[in-house]
């Protein structure tokens, strides 16, 4: 699990322990169905409990945890069903866009993805070997993707279920693999959408996500096998 958290000022100290252990939960360092006391996550990070406490009832708000009477904490076992739903609707709001980015004027829609052209549409040796980074990325592109036609409150609804789904979204850059398999698949949809080709863009971003859903859930299904 991860290192104490040290030097660091009681302002910020909540707020650094909530995200790593929400990080520890995305990394699967936290299980599904582990349970815990504030005192050992305390301990762990060597901490007082008040910022432990404090981050883990945000995280019960977000959905990541929850509490049990008398008997400590306990990560929240994963429900597919809402993970499947959380795909859904990335599905439509990507999908959208899309269709937005298609009716944009050629100048503006090269200009609107301009920077995801400059990241993906690169040669083979100058791909990113750093999987856990490459899980980022990947997510910040179907996140630019949707904040390039400009509607803040649709960007920041798909920010919010990327981050929801993140927890087993990271397994599908468990294997090398999807490192050509993701340069692939982005640099098609990016030159299938700056042709203004909608319906094969959107045929391909449909493919994308949903092989991706099918594949994490796979992956994890195996992982929570030999817990």
């Amino acid at each position: 699990m991860s290192s104490a958290i040290v030097g660091k000022s009681s302002d910020n100290l909540s707020e650094l322990v909530f995200q790593k252990i929400k990080n520890d939960i995305f990394d699967f360092q936290l299980k599904p169905g582990a349970r815990f006391t504030e005192s050992e996550i305390a301990e762990l990070y060597e901490v007082s409990r008040t910022p432990v406490r404090q981050a883990l009832y945000r995280l019960q708000q977000d959905g990541y945890v929850r509490v049990h009477f008398r008997s400590g904490w306990e990560v929240k076992p994963l429900n597919f069903k809402a993970y499947e739903e959380l795909y859904d609707l990335r599905i439509l709001l990507e999908c959208y866009a899309i269709e937005q980015l298609c009716k944009m004027e050629q100048e503006q829609l090269k200009q609107a993805l301009q920077t995801l052209v400059n990241l993906w549409c690169i040669p083979p040796e100058q791909y990113l070997h750093d999987l856990k980074t490459l899980s980022m990325q990947d997510e910040a592109f179907h996140c630019q993707l949707v904040e390039a036609i400009g509607n803040s409150e649709m960007a920041k609804v798909h920010r919010d279920v990327s981050e929801k789904i993140r927890i087993i979204r990271r397994l599908d850059f468990s294997k090398d693999y999807r490192i050509d398999a993701t340069y692939a698949e982005h640099q098609k949809i990016l030159e299938q959408i700056l042709s203004k080709n909608k319906d094969l863009a959107l045929e391909s971003i449909q493919a994308h996500i949903i092989q991706s859903r099918d594949a994490v859930k796979k992956i994890t299904l195996e992982m929570l096998a030999l817990l």
